[in-house]
């Protein structure tokens, strides 16, 4: 549960004081629910996300009533990474949102040990799904991958059907590939050229 207040003072000067507190402004919205200007704590949305995920439901207090939302979007400074602002979205279990879900590559592969690269060409994917069903991350394990070995779009559905992917099939998301040795030719034009 996370605890807001209305939020009355909207001036830069009122912001700078509500941030310096350990406070957030943010914004929290939904169907049949008027757009209120709001803040939370810091500290308090930090534990909720680090509770639940990113895209986690949780409830939210506002003047005595509780509702459930999501973290639908946050804007971060750019230097500290400190949340800026954030945007709540009222939701319930079979709310369909659009929304971007991080791609997490776990371990070290035998291609790397064996010389080839890891290429991540998809940091994130486009998805569609209930509110209740997001997950927080995609994490593809690619320990046991070899060279030429790749992930698709295609076999992450298999693990996911509850969500609807908003790419091509055969998009590729990551690879362990080969790496380009210079060539013997190669190296004497570079050897030339400098």
């Amino acid at each position: 549960m996370l605890k807001a207040q209305e939020r009355t003072g909207l001036t830069k000067a009122a912001l700078k004081e509500l941030r310096n507190g350990g406070g957030i402004p943010a914004i929290v919205y939904g169907r049949g629910l008027k757009t209120k200007s709001i803040s939370v704590k810091n500290s308090d949305l930090q534990k909720v996300i680090k509770d639940v995920g990113r895209n986690g439901i949780f409830s939210l207090t506002l003047d005595g009533q509780s509702k459930n939302v999501i973290v639908r979007d946050f804007q971060r400074e750019p230097i500290y990474k400190q949340i800026l602002h954030v945007d709540f979205l009222q939701v319930d279990e079979h709310t369909e949102l659009d929304t971007k879900v991080s791609v997490i590559l776990k371990g070290v592969s035998n291609g790397e040990k064996a010389g080839g690269t890891v290429k991540q060409f998809l940091h994130e994917l486009d998805i569609t799904a209930k509110a209740s069903e997001i997950p927080d991350v995609f994490e593809i394990d690619i320990t046991n991958f070899e060279i030429g070995q790749s992930v698709r779009v295609e076999d992450i559905k298999k693990e996911y059907q509850n969500c609807t992917f908003n790419h091509e099939d055969e998009e590729a998301i990551v690879m362990v590939d080969y790496v380009k040795t210079q060539t013997n030719e190669e190296e004497e034009i570079s050897e030339v050229q400098v």
